[in-house]
């Protein structure tokens, strides 16, 4: 019995570990092959041109490959939507984990997530049809397609992901915690704000960093109501093009292995680094709340 419980185990065990070691494999191939195809640009076009050239003109002769414009529309529509989703995602978890009752939670939480589960193309239609007609009649634009549409469409996308997860985190602060703060005179908001929150930061922080990620890695979205304009933006209504949507509105056209091939692949890898970049300093920040929180408790 002792051996079969034991090969059970190890089975279990080398199980998850090639699972494991699956993933891994898979993302070091994905990274390998975007390098590949991504590095013989550069031996025709200069990194600092390629990073910080301000003009993006693949099919010209001879071709501009300039992507600070992609760069900066990309890092502006994320941060705009992450200004606008952050606090709605967060202030709704909060009230659904402390603040309603269980009736409503019950009848409220699977909306939210329902909401997380509707297709990007779905959005990015109401976005085209419903919000850019109304931003452009409302505020008298050129366009509607812009940098503002796209973060409130990115925002919408990422308000289900941002509060189910802090919800979650919220709701599994111990009781015997927020009974203490109670019993020593705190209010309830007081509670809200000075345990809970505290307690609950490790995994609030790790939903703000999966819907932020999923509004920088977004493309039909922004593919769809961006603006489609390779600028730099000058205003939240501007039309922009984010690094996703270039890749998607032109790998199909682009030759194979030619210098806008190779440039789309190295706009591939600069959106990996980003995002790798940005998670490695979200999960820092979220490690450091979690003993930062662990230690005030």
């Amino acid at each position: 019995m002792a051996i079969s419980r034991k090969l059970k185990d190890d089975l279990i065990r080398y199980f998850f570990l090639v699972t494991a070691m699956i993933s891994i494999i898979a993302l070091g191939l994905i990274m390998v092959y975007l390098f590949l195809e991504g590095l013989p640009l550069f031996k025709t076009v200069s990194v600092s041109d390629f990073l910080f050239g301000r003009f993006w003109y693949p099919t010209a002769d001879p071709g501009e490959f300039g992507i600070m414009p992609l760069i900066v529309a990309s890092l502006a529509v994320t941060l705009l939507s992450s200004c606008i989703a952050i606090p709605l995602g967060v202030m709704t978890a909060v009230y659904l984990a402390e603040i309603a009752g269980p009736r409503t939670r019950s009848m409220f939480k699977p909306m939210v997530e329902l909401l997380a589960a509707l297709p990007s193309v779905v959005i990015g239609f109401f976005g085209m049809v419903v919000v850019a007609p109304f931003l452009q009649d409302t505020f008298d634009l050129a366009t509607g397609l812009n940098m503002f549409n796209a973060a409130m469409m990115l925002a919408f996308m990422s308000v289900p992901t941002i509060c189910s997860v802090s919800e979650d985190a919220i709701y599994a602060v111990p009781r015997e915690l927020k009974e203490a703060s109670l019993a020593l005179g705190a209010t309830h908001w007081e509670t809200i704000r000075r345990v809970v929150l505290p307690a609950s930061l490790s995994g609030v922080s790790t939903a703000i960093i999966l819907g932020m990620s999923r509004a920088i890695g977004e493309t039909m979205v922004v593919l769809m109501v961006a603006g489609g304009a390779a600028i730099v933006p000058t205003s939240i209504f501007s039309a922009i093009r984010p690094m996703p949507s270039s890749i998607a509105a032109e790998m199909a056209e682009a030759p194979f292995r030619s210098d806008h091939y190779h440039a789309l692949f190295a706009i591939g890898v600069v959106l990996f680094l980003f995002t790798l970049v940005f998670n490695i300093i979200a999960s820092h920040i979220a490690e450091k709340h979690k003993q930062v929180g662990a230690a005030t408790l």
